[in-house]
């Protein structure tokens, strides 16, 4: 018996090791936050706002440091929201611009604003005199059509916003692809100012879907999944998991018609959901997350295989039970940022850490091995060429 207590201990003391080892305590966020929306812009998490929190800043990878950026406007209550960041196909390379274009709706009290971005890490006064389109950066807007009318979306339907999660795809990254309770997806076009579809999925009838998982299958895992990977000519495929529901999301845009393909769900994660998830080259990663039923937080990290249509639930977990939290890749696709979110006690966190991708994705290992691999060849090369 003495052996068994001993070897029991060790293992525990192990796996604090690992999960210490796992992640990385940032800087702390400058307000505690739940339900968080960020989006990314080279080196700068943008974190906007979060439940009952109206407050918007900037987190530098780099310099772990944060600014304020703006609040929301006084008038607008955060619950269940979701902030978007929209495509400028007139760049041939979005992510070098300096400015940036985000979407923010839905929510309980739905809202639909607008924010042109210019990094707090600049400065202003040196880019304002390149544009005369900067008057109202760094704060939130009406969102309006091509003749100043105010739009706010899913009002005129009456949809149910609490909890929604959108994506951007089409083949002119015009598309708002949204999906909300009860059962939902609604296709928004952000040129005509209009709903061009709407359609019911799948899902079990004492399902209703909120605070879930949908991403778009990107090419190359950056950017969140937000640019939509075509398959072939005119269809783009998004994933949702929701409790025990699994559906890969087919939308050809020529014919504007959904198809829809049930796909597995792990036995661990089905009664969870509020988790932070990120998807990355062919995994989608699952972080905690809240069972409604007994009110259980979870700590747990699971990883789904797109093409293998495969669940993993990793010994490494978080360092705590967290729900509500809210996850992105870094600009390189090198780390996980995991911001704030809910513990045990149900409190508001103010806690930002990392986590290296290649600890839960193979083919990112790989793909960095080979990265250093390739700088090294290339060194030795410029070596014996003097």
């Amino acid at each position: 018996m003495g052996n068994r207590t001993t070897t029991q201990k060790e293992t525990k003391q192990s796996q604090h090791l690992i999960t210490s080892t796992s992640f990385q305590t940032l800087k702390e966020l400058p307000t505690r936050l739940s339900q968080s929306q960020c989006v990314l812009h080279k080196h700068e998490l943008l974190i906007c706002g979060g439940l009952g929190q109206r407050a918007c800043y900037s987190y530098h990878t780099l310099k772990n440091e944060y600014k304020f950026i703006c609040e929301y406007p006084s008038d607008v209550t955060l619950i269940g929201y979701c902030v978007v960041k929209l495509v400028d196909n007139n760049n041939n390379n979005n992510k070098d611009r300096s400015q940036i274009s985000l979407l923010s709706f839905g929510g309980f009290f739905k809202h639909t604003l607008m924010m042109k971005y210019v990094s707090v890490w600049s400065n202003i006064s040196d880019i304002s005199n390149k544009s005369n389109e900067l008057n109202n950066y760094n704060q939130w807007t009406p969102f309006t059509d091509n003749h100043n009318h105010r739009i706010i979306i899913g009002k005129n339907e009456n949809h149910h916003y609490i909890g929604v999660r959108a994506v951007i795809g089409g083949r002119n990254n015009n598309l708002l692809f949204i999906t909300y309770q009860y059962n939902n997806i609604s296709v928004f076009d952000l040129n005509s100012f209009q709903f061009i579809k709407h359609d019911t999925l799948p899902i079990a009838a004492d399902s209703y879907i909120h605070y879930h998982c949908f991403v778009s299958k990107s090419e190359n895992g950056q950017e969140q999944g937000q640019e939509m990977m075509k398959t072939n000519k005119q269809k783009y495929e998004m994933l949702l998991f929701y409790f025990k529901t699994g559906l890969s999301i087919e939308y050809d845009e020529d014919d504007n018609i959904f198809q829809f393909h049930q796909l597995s769900v792990c036995d661990d994660i089905v009664l969870f959901n509020c988790y932070a998830h990120v998807c990355i080259n062919d995994i989608i990663l699952f972080f905690g997350g809240l069972n409604h039923n007994n009110h259980i937080f979870s700590k747990s990290v699971y990883k789904y295989s797109i093409e293998e249509n495969k669940w993993t639930i990793f010994q490494n977990t978080l360092p705590n039970s967290l729900y509500n939290c809210v996850a992105i890749l870094s600009e390189d696709n090198t780390h996980i940022h995991i911001i704030g979110g809910r513990q045990d006690d149900d409190i508001e966190l103010s806690t930002h850490m990392k986590t290296k991708v290649h600890m839960w994705d193979d083919l990112q290992l790989v793909i960095n091995e080979l990265i250093i691999c390739l700088f090294y060849l290339f060194n030795q090369i410029q070596i014996n060429n003097k």
